[in-house]
């Protein structure tokens, strides 16, 4: 809701932003137009988050799970934010589902157009995030400070700063999520998560069981099936798509099973319908864990099981909004234009420019968001698998913010159902021009026409 006297009240606060990738660029972005001070801290030497390439998975900890050849799942014109069209550029790569570098280009064209750099520190980790001990904790109010320790990668020193508010947007793929099955600690061959998945070559001539048969899981399993003496993927369920159907049939090396019983000690992986193979390396495609160790909310905010909460319209922390909230952790939904009504949301109640409901309504939101995902029998670590365009278009409608375009709509789910028919050829081939006609004709792509091959 707007703010009565918001013209009066218009504050300029000092926020701390945790993450230069998609979302944290997004919110960066927007906290300063609304007349905020901010400070972006980012652990890595440049901005992209999960879209700067790492092929070095030797560290103890690895940010990107992006590999060599990943290429984008949704067509390039549905990706950019709303006001900076992802355009084709010329001597870069001009597919309609680029690869990854693609993508992080953008994200540094993105930082250069809207002067963001400035803002942020780089090689620069958050160590702890907690609230300042001002004798008595008042919640859900505007005294609320918070105390962020952050560390240069080649300094010893810990900085410590105190900020206004916090902005959370450290993404959600950075934290392998395994899942539990009899025998994994006593399996002595090689395992792995995706994670530090980057290229085929060292599973040549092996045996790989790819456990998870995700869009990841199919993606990778389709580039080691041309490397490997054999490859065994193992799905939740036997009712598989039309296009993994066309490829299982293609090639003699790529086997479907269920989901694993246990693993033995002599290196066999037994399937719940008893069938086995001896395997040399399992790969699990399984998905990614929210995890955020440097804050301390005491108890406040916690993740259990996936669930990030309690968080009113998965971005504020009743007790704790505005000055802590989170961009990005919603998933399976057009990200970025939903990171900027995400961002735009949080400048605005921190400027006083508008307000949220009551820490009881908002508490209450939240219950019957929980209750109505029991009953749709959807699992509690799915809580932000969106999945709704009418979601996405009821948050932007808080702010005043433009719903998504029938046209960015339409080429998500057309390439949705192209994916689902065709896997080894949707990036490539596709039967949706008029559409695509409709994007490169609207306002979207015509207010930045000149930047255009430039």
């Amino acid at each position: 809701m707007v703010s009565d006297d918001h013209q009066q009240c218009a504050q300029s606060k000092n926020v701390c932003v945790i993450g230069a990738g998609p979302s944290g660029l997004a919110a960066a972005r927007e906290l300063r137009k609304e007349g905020h001070r901010v400070v972006v801290l980012e652990q890595n030497h440049d901005v992209g988050g999960q879209w700067l390439y790492d092929p070095n998975t030797d560290q103890t900890e690895v940010h990107s799970s992006v590999y060599a050849s990943l290429r984008l799942t949704s067509p390039r014109e549905i990706m950019g934010y709303t006001d900076f069209p992802f355009v084709l550029k010329k001597g870069r790569d001009v597919r309609r589902f680029p690869g990854h570098k693609e993508l992080w280009l953008y994200l540094k064209d993105f930082c250069q157009r809207f002067g963001l750099r400035e803002m942020i520190r780089f090689n620069t980790r958050v160590e702890y995030v907690g609230m300042l001990d001002c004798g008595e904790l008042i919640i859900g109010n505007d005294l609320i400070k918070w105390v962020v320790k952050s560390k240069e990668k080649k300094a010893d020193k810990v900085v410590e700063e105190v900020f206004d508010a916090v902005v959370v947007a450290t993404g959600h793929y950075s934290y392998p999520r395994l899942p539990s099955i009899k025998g994994m600690d006593k399996w002595k061959r090689k395992q792995m998560h995706s994670h530090i998945y980057r290229v085929p070559e060292p599973f040549r001539n092996e045996v790989v069981v790819v456990v998870g048969n995700s869009l990841s899981g199919q993606d990778i399993s389709m580039e080691l099936v041309e490397v490997a003496k054999e490859v065994h993927l193992s799905a939740k369920s036997p009712n598989i798509s039309e296009g993994l159907s066309k490829v299982i049939s293609k090639h003699n090396n790529l086997h479907l099973h269920p989901q694993i019983d246990c693993l033995r000690e002599d290196g066999r992986v037994t399937f719940v319908d008893g069938c086995w193979v001896t395997a040399d390396t399992i790969l699990y495609c399984t998905g990614y864990s929210y995890s955020f160790p440097f804050l301390d909310t005491k108890g406040i905010v916690v993740v259990d099981d996936d669930r990030v909460g309690p968080l009113y319209e998965h971005t504020f922390p009743p007790s704790l909004a505005p000055s802590l909230s989170f961009v990005g952790i919603p998933r399976k939904l057009i990200g970025f234009p939903f990171f900027e009504s995400q961002a735009k949301w949080i400048a605005q109640l921190l400027s006083g420019k508008r307000t949220l409901p009551s820490w009881d309504q908002m508490m209450q939101s939240v219950k019957e968001f929980y209750h109505s995902r029991d009953v749709a029998g959807i699992p509690k670590h799915n809580t932000h698998d969106i999945a709704n365009f009418e979601y996405c278009d009821r948050y932007a409608d808080q702010i005043g913010f433009p719903h998504l375009e029938e046209w960015r709509k339409g080429l998500c789910i057309s390439a949705l159902v192209n994916s689902d028919a065709n896997l080894e050829t949707y990036r490539d081939s596709w039967d949706d021009h008029e559409l695509l006609q409709e994007a490169l004709q609207s306002p979207h792509f015509t207010q930045l026409n000149a930047q255009a091959f430039d």
